[in-house]
């Protein structure tokens, strides 16, 4: 019997497996590196053993570092969660020559499955061994991990090279195996899985299926299950398909089969030999707890000859520190508080956690279960919608936006939904009484509202950054208390303002952490009164969008050199992933303050390109 676990792994999905544990009586093991320190995985364990270091190359991905920090803390066995090593036979060989159980599949499961290339050709597939004109557009893909990181699609030939090289730059960061294959690119498909669930006595068992279509850079951002609007005939299919892929590999443990549905039929794309971070919505819906059958399973306990009835509808969104309008650029800084009311939330990161640059950028998972889709959809926009997130951009109201768009509602979404919608989903719609909350709220805390004069007193005003805006707001000091220009203040305190416009009366909670402030959610940046006259750019300077490190410069590169339009010139790395930084014009670097591995922040000057004149 399993007795202590050690999760090789970080964020929500640790803290999610360890929460099982401690239900089953099980004491905890957590990993960290030297920026996870102080992480809420963490904190939460029973015990905690450092990795040296901050990059997932020499910390996470390290497991022989895993597999002596699971022997030095006393754990018997070892879960990978999801992503970094959870696919790598040869750890999960490892976990198990040092005389741990391995809570996951059999390395030789995972060696058939893990690579898509051997899964594609088990399957009776093959990637694309050459491509020309006919085959556009193509998917270069990771053949290790997932997460949508070492993607890339391919209209045009002449983009192939960069894109085989950026994948597996981007691959071999993410899971220490750079292999990439190339494959066709079918578009506005509807992207649907099937989880299994397999003991090692020979039952298996398919639990449904999950819809996963609406995805940003190839990672899914809204998933569901069961899968709507699927014919019972294709159901049965993907249930079958799924299951013979499981048994044609003596699969053991959970996992998921992932296809491309489009025109009625299914494509398969992979198997993920782990567990997905959707998992909770087929937990949801089938009343299980996965990590909890996971761990039974590896202490050779059976299934039942048949899963449990599904019941009802669940729906889950991932929420990032990340900005969609602005190229879904992660984000970083301090979450000072989060709450999402009425519904699982699943955290990786706790109030007044610092997020920094070095993994994913998502903080939780939120999912709500209702017996229908519909309410379930509505539980959970309404439960992100009334969500307390102060701290970093997040995604929140692109997912409280998706989750009632007309396409979603309907059942009508594919892996297209981002790219036909992004700009209408992502339009700033600021509370205009926001600004005026803000310096209420902020004159309360610094002087005593009450006091009067016999002369009317001048305005008072204060400045705002909000949704890329500027704002100025003014108002008066009266016998009466605060006053504003078509708008009745009902009440001004420090925490609390109260406001009353065309009859209506708006209750605002105001949070102040320095400079920055949150009404309700939305985030105002406090303004100088006196602009700063030298914070001038040159022309055609290209800022840093996100905080990272510089990667790559392109070849040959220097100060003088001619650029054209669209040309990639410095590679950023932040959180996982890589962002190009291109010319936006043709014309002439006339500046390239940046080196390779360098650490650079938001808005930190990258190069400066002249454009060529008429």
């Amino acid at each position: 019997m399993i007795t202590s676990v050690l999760v090789a792994n970080r964020g929500e999905i640790a803290c999610r497996i360890f929460r099982t544990c401690r239900e089953l009586g099980i004491r905890t093991v957590a990993v960290h590196s030297d920026p996870d320190e102080n992480a809420l995985h963490a904190r939460v364990a029973d015990t905690a053993v450092r990795l040296p270091g901050a990059a997932p190359a020499e910390t996470y991905l390290r497991g022989d570092l895993v597999v002596k920090a699971a022997l030095a803390a006393g754990a018997d066995a070892v879960h990978p969660g999801y992503g970094f090593l959870s696919e790598n036979p040869g750890f999960a060989r490892a976990v198990l020559a040092a005389g741990l159980t391995w809570i996951g599949p059999p390395p030789e499961a995972i060696e058939a499955m893990a690579s898509k290339t051997r899964a594609k050709k088990l399957m009776g597939l093959a990637p694309l061994a050459e491509v020309g004109e006919p085959d556009l557009p193509v998917l270069v893909k990771a053949a290790a991990g997932g997460g949508g990181r070492g993607m890339r699609v391919v209209r045009r030939l002449e983009e192939l090279g960069a894109a085989l090289e950026g994948a597996r730059a981007e691959a071999a960061s993410a899971f220490g195996d750079g292999e990439v294959f190339v494959e066709p690119y079918v578009e506005n498909g509807r992207h649907v899985e099937v989880q299994v669930l397999a003991d090692a006595h020979g039952t298996v068992w398919a639990l449904g299926t999950r819809d996963c279509s609406l995805q940003r850079r190839h990672q899914k951002v809204v998933e569901e299950a069961p899968a709507p609007g699927l014919s019972a005939q294709l159901e049965e299919e993907l249930r079958t398909l799924a299951v013979r892929a499981a048994r044609a590999v003596a699969y053991v443990g959970a996992g998921t089969v992932e296809f491309l549905v489009a025109g009625g039929k299914a494509h398969f794309l992979e198997m993920n030999t782990r567990l997905q971070v959707e998992h909770p919505v087929t937990e949801a819906v089938f009343g299980l707890d996965l990590v909890a059958e996971q761990i039974r399973i590896a202490e050779g306990h059976p299934l039942a000859a048949d899963p449990p009835r599904a019941r009802g509808h669940a729906v889950e969104v991932r929420l990032y520190a990340e900005d969609p309008a602005n190229g879904w650029a992660p984000q970083t800084g301090t979450l000072h508080r989060l709450t999402v009311p009425d519904v699982r939330l699943d955290r990786g990161y706790g109030d007044g956690d610092d997020i920094g640059v070095h993994y994913d950028p998502m903080l939780a998972k939120a999912v709500a279960h209702a017996p229908t889709r519909a309410e379930a959809i509505r539980r959970l926009a309404g439960a992100l919608e009334r969500a307390v997130i102060h701290g970093p951009v997040t995604n929140r109201d692109l997912l409280v936006r998706s989750l009632r768009h007309a396409e979603f509602t309907s059942g009508r979404m594919d892996t297209g939904f981002y790219d036909r919608h992004l700009a209408g989903l992502t339009e700033p719609t600021p509370d205009p009484y926001a600004p005026l909350a803000a310096a209420l709220a902020d004159a309360h805390g610094r002087s005593r509202f009450g006091g009067w004069r016999n002369v009317p007193s001048q305005p008072q005003t204060k400045r705002y950054a909000m949704a890329g805006q500027e704002h100025e707001v003014r108002y008066r000091h009266t016998r009466q208390g605060p006053a504003a220009d078509g708008v009745r203040v009902v009440h001004a305190g420090k925490d609390l303002v109260v406001l009353e416009a065309d009859g209506v009366q708006r209750r605002y909670q105001v949070s102040a952490y320095g400079d920055e402030v949150y009404v309700d959610s939305t985030r105002l940046t406090a303004l100088p009164r006196f602009p700063d006259p030298t914070a001038q750019l040159a022309p055609g300077s290209l800022l840093a969008p996100m905080p990272g490190t510089v990667v790559r410069i392109a070849e040959g590169l220097t100060e003088g050199a001619t650029v054209q339009a669209g040309q990639g010139l410095i590679w950023l790395e932040a959180m996982k992933m890589q962002h190009q930084i291109s010319a936006p014009a043709a014309g002439t670097l006339t500046a390239l303050p940046v080196a390779a591995g360098q650490q650079v922040e938001p808005g930190t000057l990258l190069a400066i390109v002249e454009e060529l004149s008429s």
